[in-house]
């Protein structure tokens, strides 16, 4: 079993607003394409300082995050829009440190409803027409 890594692209939530209201134009959307690493035992994406710099990425608070090491510490939180494939999502990210990498936790498999298949090194939708969520 290996990890599985995928061309995500990370786009500035809040230029995007301002393109829907009418009040800027798509060239301005800061983005990103990069690769991330699908981490089934992380719960949120995390996106490297250096990247959120780029995007200009707001923060608007901390969360505490537990590393690898067990070491706690206060990360700064954003949101940004996370496109994997043809499927997009707006979700909080933790900002790393500088020089970490994009960690593509379950809340964002989850919210794009795909399967992290460990054996193959593949990350697919589980149902071809797009994300399907239950809602009870």
């Amino acid at each position: 079993m290996g990890e599985i890594r995928a061309s995500v692209t990370l786009e500035n939530s809040g230029d995007r607003e301002y393109v829907y209201r009418g009040d800027s134009v798509e060239a301005d959307v800061r983005r990103t394409t990069v690769e991330g690493i699908v981490d089934t035992g992380a719960v949120s994406l995390v996106v490297p300082e250096e990247v959120a710099t780029e995007l200009g990425l707001r923060h608007w608070g901390t969360r505490t995050v537990v590393d690898a090491d067990e070491r706690r510490e206060q990360r700064p939180v954003t949101d940004v829009t996370i496109e994997i494939g043809n499927l997009a999502t707006r979700t909080e990210a933790i900002v790393g440190p500088a020089g970490s990498e994009i960690l593509i936790g379950q809340l964002v498999l989850e919210a794009l409803d795909l399967i992290a298949d460990c054996r193959s090194r593949t990350l697919a939708p589980r149902h071809p027409e797009g994300p399907v969520l239950a809602i009870r």
